[in-house]
């Protein structure tokens, strides 16, 4: 099914999911303050929009993939933003990964208003929503969650309804929590082998299929190890998600012991300068502390 859709936010991960959907033959209207990403989305087949209102009136959806809720606040709600433009009862489509009591607040001023809400965070990055094999966690009214799949089923191989408003959003940083541990093992793991003097690249092979296989291991510890830093996410997003679940942990009264030290090497990285880096840096944690950017 080919939709009209607006796209707000167009940077690593929403430029990756408007030129999925502009490939597979859907009409995207961009809208972005750096107008190089909407010029590189627009060579992809997208449609340049000057607002997000302008964005949302030609579209039948709107996707929104920013980094924090008050900038989809100012987005949806602000000058110019979604709502000035949507047409009543558009489904807004929110693929941001926000804290989950932000999310209730944003749906409920949209409902207010007569549009509809669904977060969908994700997993998978950049690479697997080029290839339309994203994981999607949603929250929303069940119809609602229905209708956001005529325009994710393009992006996503794994699409599951968590529940209410929110549900989609604690989802997500459940799996921040299980990526983050993961990933941090697995640079742990790595310097072992090479400190031991294992052919560490070899690793993933032998252990393929057993217990300690994962994506992450058969992915990563090939990067570890060719120190291949290439930008596929974000350290300080990690950070950003990391907070978020010791956020809710603290309101849920839950232990997460190994998180806290996960985010502490993370937030570690970012002090010095690595923020910007994709998690393949981690391996850079292994310098020691004097060895890191200053």
């Amino acid at each position: 099914m080919t939709v009209k859709v607006a796209l707000i936010g167009a940077g690593a991960m929403g430029g990756a999911i408007g030129t999925r959907l502009a490939q597979t033959g859907n009409q995207v209207h961009v809208f972005d303050l750096d107008s190089g990403r909407v010029t590189e989305l627009v060579s992809h087949g997208a449609i340049a929009a000057k607002t997000a209102a302008a964005a949302a009136a030609a579209s039948d959806y709107v996707i929104t993939s920013l980094n924090a809720p008050h900038i989809v606040d100012i987005a949806v709600f602000g000058k110019d933003g979604v709502t000035t433009g949507a047409k009543p009862g558009t489904l807004i489509i929110d693929m941001s990964s926000i804290d989950p009591d932000a999310t209730k607040t944003l749906a409920a001023k949209a409902i207010e208003r007569g549009l509809r809400w669904v977060d969908s965070p994700l997993s998978g990055g950049a690479p697997k929503a080029l290839i339309g094999e994203l994981t999607l966690m949603a929250g929303g009214d069940a119809a609602d969650v229905t209708d956001a799949h005529n325009v994710l089923q393009h992006v996503a191989s794994n699409y599951t309804h968590m529940g209410p408003v929110g549900a989609g959003q604690t989802t997500k940083l459940i799996n921040q929590v299980l990526c983050g541990l993961n990933f941090l093992a697995v640079a742990e793991a790595t310097q072992l082998a090479l400190d031991a003097g294992v052919d560490a690249a070899k690793i993933p092979t032998a252990l393929k299929g057993g217990r300690a296989d994962s994506a992450i291991l058969q992915e990563y510890m090939p990067r570890y190890v060719a120190k291949d830093y290439r930008r596929t996410g974000r350290i300080d997003n990690m950070v950003k998600d990391l907070n978020g679940a010791q956020d809710l942990a603290r309101r849920t009264n839950t232990a997460m012991p190994m998180t806290a030290i996960c985010a502490e090497v993370h937030r570690l990285l970012t002090a010095a300068g690595l923020g910007g880096e994709d998690q393949a840096a981690l391996m850079e944690y292994f310098k020691g502390p004097e060895e890191l950017p200053q």
